[in-house]
């Protein structure tokens, strides 16, 4: 099966999170048929696939089958979930996020004949992620399964294919405001208390904190106010209260409790209440070897030399960082990614299942030397 007839098989399962919609059985049968041993994992409604081949240093190439919804089908030139080739592109809902790269690491993990190959599929990463590899991963290492590096085949590149890869990724901290007052007649202002004038100097104060210089490959950590919500509706009632909510995304030059005080400095004196959630941790990897077993893949391939980046959302890398795994991800260009129209070249896809064969082969090498 060649990489093309791989990803539109993927494609046309209309795998919206967390439903697999038929990819399982397409992953599993082809494992299967290149002499993997096959594991499925399930909870929660959602479905895994773990699968090993070989002995020694075990290399672990992992991506998602899940994707997001399609959104409104009109904005779309051919059926999401039908894969459709135009101009030596393959289109269709997952197209670079992730079937493409998932069917190029799927065909790679066949063709490497040294030290352990491990594929790990999520269902869910789209979602919640509650029982993709936050689940699947300590339950494996628990039951002593070992993995000393893994590949994500996020869709990396930027402009062009192969001019990055993603070596970290940054933390997530997302905070909620409320600023109280006393609502009231706006014709009557002494008797009320404007919660939205109160919060003024407060959040005026938070966007121009400054949590750190960034550093080792991150951006400066920054806050944005991401919505704001105060009033009845009414253009002659003061508002009472004033809900805020931001989200600040931070490098490893921050941590949480740095990021609370911060925040708590420049809102003492107001009368607001503060809650906060880190949604994921920032990561870097410090691994010369499997970075440099990227970088001379892409650059045998492509002739390019990529640049190590951490920018862009999160990713279920961190997983593998949380684990003291070194990771590294690497991709197709992700212009298109949760877009109408998504797609993904198909010369891209060729190219990449020889890095991903070639990344695993130099980091195995590197390791059985």
């Amino acid at each position: 099966m060649t990489v093309r007839e791989l990803a539109a098989a993927l494609v046309a399962c209309p795998s919206v999170t967390p439903d697999e919609a038929g990819c399982l059985a397409i992953i599993r049968d082809f494992l299967l048929g290149h002499g993997f041993e096959v594991r499925v994992l399930a909870d929660g409604g959602v479905t895994n696939v773990w699968a090993t081949r070989g002995s020694g240093p075990t290399f672990c190439l992992y991506g998602h089958m899940d994707v997001v919804p399609p959104g409104p089908l009109e904005a779309w030139e051919s059926d999401p979930f039908t894969p459709s080739v135009r101009d030596g592109h393959l289109y269709g809902r997952g197209t670079a996020d992730m079937k493409g790269p998932l069917a190029a690491l799927l065909i790679a993990a066949t063709q490497i004949t040294a030290g352990r190959v491990a594929v790990m599929v999520t269902s869910d990463e789209e979602g919640p992620g509650v029982y993709g590899i936050e689940w699947v991963l300590p339950q494996l290492l628990g039951a002593g399964e070992k993995i000393d590096a893994a590949l994500v085949c996020e869709p990396t590149s930027e402009v062009q294919f192969g001019d990055v890869l993603k070596i970290g990724r940054r933390g997530s901290f997302a905070g909620r405001l409320r600023f109280g007052g006393k609502q009231g007649h706006v014709a009557y202002p002494h008797l009320a208390t404007n919660a939205v004038h109160e919060a003024l100097s407060s959040l005026q104060k938070l966007t121009q904190i400054r949590f750190d210089e960034g550093g080792q490959g991150f951006p400066a950590s920054a806050l944005q106010i991401t919505n704001v919500t105060a009033g009845t509706g009414a253009t002659n009632v003061i508002p009472g209260e004033m809900i805020v909510s931001f989200n600040i995304r931070f490098g490893v030059s921050s941590t949480p409790e740095s990021l609370v005080a911060k925040v708590e400095q420049a809102l003492e004196g107001a009368d607001v209440e503060f809650r906060h959630k880190i949604s994921c941790q920032p990561f870097l990897t410090d691994s010369p070897a499997l970075q440099a077993a990227v970088v001379n893949a892409v650059s045998a391939v492509t002739g390019r030399l990529p640049q190590a980046g951490t920018g862009g959302g999160t990713s279920d890398a961190r997983h593998f960082a949380a684990q003291g795994i070194p990771v590294v991800e690497f991709g197709p260009i992700n212009a298109t990614i949760h877009a109408a129209n998504e797609n993904v070249s198909l010369a891209d896809l060729e190219s990449c299942v020889e890095i991903y064969r070639l990344t695993a082969e130099n980091w195995l090498a590197d390791q059985l030397a």
